[in-house]
């Protein structure tokens, strides 16, 4: 063959990669659409829980996140407050972050290979602060402002979800649930219906770098249909993804977005009718 031939052959297969890509995209976005589509309103929420809350609470020099000062510092200063919480070795709701240790603490294990006795002991930062319980820091808001309640889960164990529903059952605050797990959030709407419950979304392809089936899936939202989302948490960055525009505004899923750090960013948020989870804007309440 010569050489025009070669590529005139190079090109039609490149155009037809193209349009095999257009094709398969927007059979994806028709499917997409349909999956999420739910007739009716918009549920109805407490307008109490549609706030900006203090991400991890009101953290900074000298105040761990998570923690009961910090959650302490956001009750003061009217802000909802939100939070992470995981089990203890032992079956206790800790709340805390990472799933490992390290960072917090200085210490090289996870949080679930350690007791809730042993963990309440660990200092949080070299300060005073020490690693709470759910129960303690439930009991240390007492009602005085909404909390956002994040369910940490990357598999498919839910063992998580009757333990914090028990506590919330007993608990006559203003709460609200999110998590990046559909199925602890599909699981949490059966343990409390009548509760606000969200799904927390980023781009899970571009953070971890691994376009494995589930982070694609998450990616784009292709498992909402499981837990049917009230509000979707969206990383700040994504908040004009295809997947979020749809989500939100077929799914008429709320809008909250993460993790807002200026006053510029916090503006916006108010300006698109979002519910801001923010730090840093602390109106110099820390450092």
């Amino acid at each position: 063959m010569d050489g025009y031939t070669v590529y005139l052959i190079f090109m039609i297969v490149v155009m037809g990669l193209i349009l095999t890509v257009f094709v398969l995209y927007g059979l994806y976005s028709l499917i997409h659409v349909l999956l999420l589509l739910r007739p009716g309103k918009r549920v109805d929420v407490d307008p109490d829980l549609l706030c900006d809350y203090a991400h991890r609470g009101v953290h900074g020099k000298g105040v761990p996140e998570n923690s009961l000062a910090a959650f302490e510092l956001a009750c003061k200063s009217g802000y909802g407050i939100e939070l992470d919480v995981q089990l203890s070795a032992d079956g206790e709701v800790m709340v805390f972050h990472d799933y490992t240790l390290n960072r917090m603490t200085g210490i090289d294990k996870k949080l679930c290979e350690l007791d809730a006795k042993s963990l309440c002991e660990i200092s949080l930062l070299s300060t005073d602060q020490k690693i709470p319980t759910f129960r303690e820091v439930l009991a240390k808001i007492d009602g005085r402002v909404p909390v956002l309640v994040e369910l940490k889960g990357e598999n498919f164990d839910t063992s998580l979800c009757p333990k914090v529903a028990e506590i919330l059952n007993e608990y006559k605050g203003k709460y609200c649930i999110e998590s990046f797990n559909p199925l602890l959030v599909r699981q949490m709407r059966k343990l409390l219906p009548d509760a606000f419950c969200g799904l927390l979304y980023t781009n899970a392809v571009q953070e971890k770098g691994k376009a494995s089936f589930i982070n694609v899936a998450v990616s784009n939202m292709w498992l909402n249909f499981l837990c049917k989302p009230m509000f979707i948490a969206y990383n700040e960055c994504y908040r004009n993804a295809f997947c979020v525009k749809v989500s939100t505004k077929f799914y008429k899923a709320y809008k909250f977005v993460w993790t807002v750090r200026s006053g510029e960013s916090l503006d916006t948020a108010h300006a698109l009718g979002e519910c801001p989870i923010f730090e840093r804007v602390y109106r110099n309440l820390v450092k």
